[in-house]
């Protein structure tokens, strides 16, 4: 095990949060909101509607919730928002495609993170029901949080408490699986989270397990699992044989944060997933998550 690394210094500095304002985006929002107060960062919330027309009070409340979780007193002004170290922005996109106006968003804003719920259609996810008019061309380095919309997720919807002890995190040679292990620990920490098990989970042959640093950190340990057979399988199998709370997963990034889900090994864990997944980029070696 190597020395603890220090967690102190901010580094997701922007979230972007899309919703379609369903119960399974409400999900996804608690988790976005939960992150932005960690990483005290700029949290955007992207609605696209086909005619650009959406209500204002359709969108998630982050003052009621702030409110309701205990972070700013009941009755709170919108001015009190911002002294918790959040900047929120809340955006109307027109456009038939929801995959093509994150994007186009995205351009303009980049974000760091991005957490959004996937709706189960046909067997693919919603924001991807509709192919992509052009290559995705936006840089890596998109971390990104599936919520599944049948998964409550880790954060607690009542009173924003993180229930985060196991994370799984499937390693192989390609892509390389340390910047999944960084933001796993990052992660862990950066939640207060003090005790807990790293799962690191290889499927192929026994002693072929791709070597990794794993850090210390204080009240968690580091379990190493191999099995044999279909990857997706055993992914699915052992985060339900450990009781994962979440899966971190490198993904090449080539092509930012659509990549996680467009015929990947982490779109098919995800369809089958009972708990959120993380994607990582390969790019983004030691910054991990939060």
């Amino acid at each position: 095990m190597s020395q603890t690394p220090d967690y102190s210094a901010p580094v997701v500095d922007s979230i972007l949060h899309p919703s379609d304002f369903s119960a399974g985006s409400l999900t996804a929002f608690h988790h976005a909101l939960k992150a932005a107060i960690v990483a005290k960062s700029k949290f955007s919330i992207l609605h696209v509607a086909p005619d650009g027309g959406a209500a204002w009070t359709e969108f998630p409340g982050v003052r009621e919730t702030l409110e309701q979780w205990g972070l700013l007193p009941p009755g709170s002004p919108k001015s009190a928002v911002p002294q918790l170290g959040i900047d929120v922005r809340k955006t109307v996109a027109r456009d038939t495609n929801p995959a093509k106006a994150v994007l186009r968003y995205l351009e303009e804003h980049p974000a760091d993170l991005i957490v959004l719920a996937t709706h189960s259609h046909n067997g693919r996810a919603t924001w991807l029901r509709q192919s992509l008019a052009e290559p995705i061309a936006r840089q890596s380095g998109q971390m990104t949080l599936f919520i599944p919309d049948h998964v409550p997720g880790f954060v607690s919807a009542k009173d924003g408490s993180v229930s985060l002890s196991r994370i799984l995190i499937p390693i192989a040679a390609r892509p390389s699986p340390q910047p999944a292990v960084a933001a796993a620990v990052r992660l862990a920490a950066r939640l207060q989270r003090t005790h807990g098990k790293f799962v690191l989970l290889h499927v192929g042959e026994s002693g072929a397990m791709p070597a990794v640093q794993c850090p210390d950190l204080p009240g968690w340990e580091w379990k190493k699992v191999t099995r044999t057979g279909d990857v997706i399988h055993g992914i699915v199998d052992t985060a339900a044989k450990e009781s994962a709370d979440l899966i971190v997963m490198s993904t090449d990034g080539r092509n930012g944060f659509l990549d996680a889900l467009r015929g990947s090994h982490s779109e098919r864990v995800l369809r089958m997933a009972s708990c959120p997944l993380l994607t990582v980029p390969e790019g983004s070696l030691g910054a991990g998550a939060l």
